[in-house]
Formats: structure tokens, C-alpha cells, sequence
């Protein structure tokens, strides 16, 4: 008889690729991962891995052995969501990463209604990177994600993981305040000279931001690059840059600089993504209903601001 844990780090050094990888996931040492292939490979009767320089790689036996182990795992996802649905109160943990303009703007409402509604379900958010966090929740790290797509840029899709549209806002040139430099700025082109604040190079967002300008016919001069768009909008207020800006930041917050319209109003959404097998869980069905209120909530306030 094989053994599932041992099946279970064999699916994760499929993922992952290391031995260090899956130790670091499941919280073993490299040398028990290690220890315990070796006993799986036994129990099969068969070579999993072989060595590739510094690395293992599977063989067509292993790959036989992890579509099934990927099966398995679902079925057990899917036993436990119907095992926490014959219950009458809603439970569990939930693992969510989300981004952080998305955080900023949803968590603290959708955090402060789960606990006053659903007291027994315990929500763990981590801040990722969109598309990290899509690999991440296929590969079982989280449980839900809140990811965003821009336009002409398909976010990463993954076997076996669904997608609910959360909301969409728009994307916007933010400028400095009059009287420091804003007064100057009309339109996009009219940045061709300045400097720009973008996210690191490989995010969807700057990406699209580069593209934009290179559409409205220059190069962006980007001088600062940083995931943290709290420090991009002090840049922008302070007069020091202008950044492509996605509308969601600015709630709750007063608006101190300038948002100009750009080309064709284009917009950017924002969905949610879970693994099929579990989609129907309480806990997360709870949390993404709780996501979609709080969206639609933030939406009426900004129109009406």
C-alpha cells in the first residue's frame, strides 16, 4: 500500500522542484524529504527520481504516481468541504493572500464583518503578488486569492482553479497637485518628460503602464520602482513623479493629487480564485460573499463621492 504523505511530497516536488522547496512547504527537513522518497520508492517498486546535476527529476513512473496523487487530493479537499457542510455553524480556516491596493481597500471592512458574522472561522491573509499568489493557492499555500488582470494582460490560469469577478475600477494618470507641477498636465503625453514611479519590472502593472506610454508615443522615464503604492503616491502628492493608477487605492482616503481620464477609459478587474475541489467549503463561501458585499459597498461610495 503507498503512502499518501509520502505520495503527498512527491506531488510537491512536482510543484515546487526541489527538495529544499518541499521541505521549506511542508515544514520538514531536506533530508526527511529526502529520506521519505526513498521509502516511497520502495513501496512502489519502481525509480521515482533520478539526479540532474544538482537537482532530481521525476521519472515517468513518478509522473504516473503524481496525476494520481493530484486526484486524491482533490477527493480529500472535496471530503472535507462536504464533511464541514454537514455541520450547522460555519468553520475552519481560511488561507487568503490578496494584493495590496485590494488589501487596503477591502480587508479591514471584509475582516471586521466575518468576525461579527461568521466568530468561528478563522481568516489568515497574507500580501502577495498576483500572480505568486495564483501559482500559490493551485499549489495549496493559500486557500483564496484576490488578484487582479489589466487589460490585454491575461492573468495566469491554472488547472483546477475557478475565477469569480469581484469588481473592476478604473485606471487613471495620477498627477501632482496644482502648484506642483499638475497644472502642466492635460494628458498623457504631457508626461513624456517627467519622471515615473512603477512597480518592479515582470508586475502585470507595469507592464501595462509601459505599454500605455509607448502607445501614446514615448518611453516612460521611470526613475523610482516600488511594490508599495503607498510610497508611490507620496512621490506623486509630493510633486517628484506620476504613476498609471488603479482607482481602488483612493478608498478611504482624501484624494491628494490630480486623476486625469485616460484613452478609451480603460479599467481593471479584480476577481477571486479557488480551488474547485473546495469552492463549495462553508468558510469559503462565507468569505467570498463577504468579498463580493464589501466590493459592491465600495463601489456605491466612490460613485457617489
Amino acid at each position: 500500500m503507498l503512502d499518501v504523505r509520502r505520495l503527498r511530497l512527491l506531488h510537491e516536488l512536482k510543484i515546487r522542484g526541489t527538495l529544499a522547496e518541499v521541505a521549506d512547504a511542508m515544514k520538514y527537513s531536506p533530508s526527511s524529504v529526502s529520506q521519505q522518497l526513498t521509502l516511497l520508492e520502495k513501496e512502489a517498486g519502481v525509480k521515482l527520481l533520478r539526479k540532474s546535476g544538482r537537482r532530481v527529476q521525476l521519472t515517468a513512473q513518478a509522473e504516473i504516481l503524481v496525476e494520481h496523487t493530484a486526484a486524491l487530493l482533490a477527493t480529500l479537499e472535496r471530503a472535507e468541504t462536504d464533511l464541514a457542510a454537514s455541520l450547522s455553524t460555519v468553520t475552519g480556516t481560511v488561507r487568503l493572500a490578496v494584493f495590496q491596493s485590494a488589501a487596503l481597500a477591502l480587508m479591514p471592512e471584509f475582516l471586521t464583518i466575518m468576525k461579527n458574522e461568521y466568530p468561528e472561522v478563522r481568516v489568515e491573509m497574507t500580501q502577495r503578488e498576483p500572480e505568486t499568489a495564483l501559482y500559490e493557492t493551485w499549489a495549496r499555500d493559500f486557500d483564496i486569492v484576490v488578484a487582479e488582470q489589466y487589460p490585454g494582460h491575461a492573468a495566469p490560469h491554472h488547472p483546477g482553479l475557478d475565477r469569480a469577478t469581484l469588481t473592476s475600477d478604473a485606471l487613471r494618470l495620477a498627477t501632482p497637485p496644482l502648484g506642483l507641477g499638475g497644472e502642466d498636465i492635460n494628458s498623457l503625453t504631457d508626461t513624456a518628460k517627467l519622471a515615473w514611479v512603477m512597480e518592479p519590472r515582470g508586475a502585470a502593472s507595469r507592464h501595462w503602464a509601459e505599454q500605455a506610454c509607448r502607445s501614446a508615443g514615448f518611453e516612460p522615464d521611470v526613475r523610482y520602482e516600488t511594490a508599495d503604492l503607498q510610497a508611490q503616491i507620496r512621490l506623486i502628492e509630493s510633486g517628484n513623479a506620476v504613476a498609471l493608477m488603479p482607482d481602488l487605492v483612493w478608498t478611504g482616503r482624501s484624494l491628494p493629487v490630480q486623476l486625469l481620464d485616460l484613452p478609451g477609459l480603460p479599467r481593471r478587474t479584480v476577481f477571486t480564485s479557488t480551488r474547485t475541489a473546495g469552492r463549495i467549503h462553508p468558510a469559503i463561501l462565507a468569505c467570498r460573499q463577504v468579498l463580493e458585499r464589501v466590493a459592491a459597498q465600495q463601489r456605491v461610495a466612490y460613485e457617489e463621492g
